[in-house]
């Protein structure tokens, strides 16, 4: 062991096999896990969220599943700074850490820092919801491109929770997001081991749709229910999970339990195309692997990683 342990980080799409993936590089290391997904923080969607199980959690030591109560939405700097504690007591073990999971801005504020913009005044949210909805999406855009012209060619066509977030960040500092991120400081101090796993997109989409229906039969309705009946606000992150409003809508009898999982389904495969667009264009220089199965990903991987055949040469 080197005197500072590798932070190998495994991004990829939903249903691309991360999981079993971490888990393989982590028997085979001696390496903790530390989650990269948002939804997975939230004890409340074991299930929907694809959350490791428990039988797999006891192989290998897990940090930030299961964390966080739905109730209580965590932001992108609550999660750098949980993850930073995690990783700083796993280096002190002299261990290596795998960090995983497909929320794309988790991985680049942890290799790229976080920027310390100033809080949004509520009444400045308020505004810019309403001047997206009076305005378009690409009225909004353009009006976005004369103060912050990289942001607005950068963010993802519907993706208004980030078009209307760098307007908000505009109205309330005066200066452009854009500019605020490209002043933030690095992120993590680590010895960083990427990879992106990006499989062939049928071959992803069958999975996605075959993993929605066994997540119906591991008890998605279940965990739905649950969650539903507690009331809470629908703009927190978990009740965002992909699933879970179209099968809230047939445990409220707005649809067919068939054309839920059909719409399910199609937000599965929607949520892996935007993941896979974000990691093409913010991790060009990532290496990747193609293969979908776990034994295919791991011979790629040890292909790719210098310690991984250190390790094979030695066993």
């Amino acid at each position: 062991m080197t005197s500072r342990p590798p932070v190998f980080l495994l991004a990829g799409p939903t249903a691309s096999g991360k999981t079993a993936l971490s888990l393989r590089l982590a028997e085979a290391i001696g390496g903790e896990i530390v989650n990269a997904d948002a939804i997975q923080l939230y004890r409340d969607l074991s299930v929907l969220s694809a959350r490791p199980t428990a039988e797999e959690a006891a192989r290998a030591p897990h940090h930030l599943f299961g964390v966080a109560d739905a109730a209580d939405g965590w932001s992108v700097g609550r999660w750098l700074a949980a993850a930073t504690g995690a990783l700083g007591g796993i280096a002190a073990r002299d261990r290596p850490a795998i960090v995983v999971g497909g929320t794309g801005l988790y991985f680049r504020a942890l290799t790229r820092g976080l920027a310390d913009i100033p809080a949004v005044p509520p009444a400045v949210r308020a505004q810019a919801a309403a001047d997206f909805a009076a305005l378009g999406e690409a009225t909004f855009r353009e009006r976005l491109r004369a103060v912050d012209p990289a942001a607005a060619s950068r963010i993802a066509p519907a993706d208004a929770q980030r078009l209307k977030r760098a307007w908000e960040v505009h109205a309330a500092t005066g200066k452009a997001l854009s500019d605020w991120q490209a002043a933030t400081a690095p992120g993590h101090a680590a010895d960083f081991r990427p990879l992106v796993l990006d499989p062939p997109r049928e071959a992803l989409y069958a999975r996605c749709d075959r993993r929605f229906l066994r997540m119906l039969e591991d008890g998605a309705l279940d965990e739905v229910r649950a969650l539903a009946a507690r009331g809470l606000d629908p703009s927190l992150p978990a009740l965002k999970a992909t699933g879970y409003r179209e099968l809230a809508a047939y445990l409220a009898g707005e649809r067919s339990l068939g054309e839920a999982t059909a719409l399910g389904q199609q937000e599965t495969r929607r949520y892996a195309k935007r993941q896979l667009t974000w990691l093409r264009n913010q991790t060009p220089e990532w290496p990747r692997v193609h293969g979908l199965e776990t034994e295919a990903q791991w011979q790629e991987l040890v292909a790719l990683e210098p310690l991984l055949q250190r390790a094979a040469g030695r066993a």
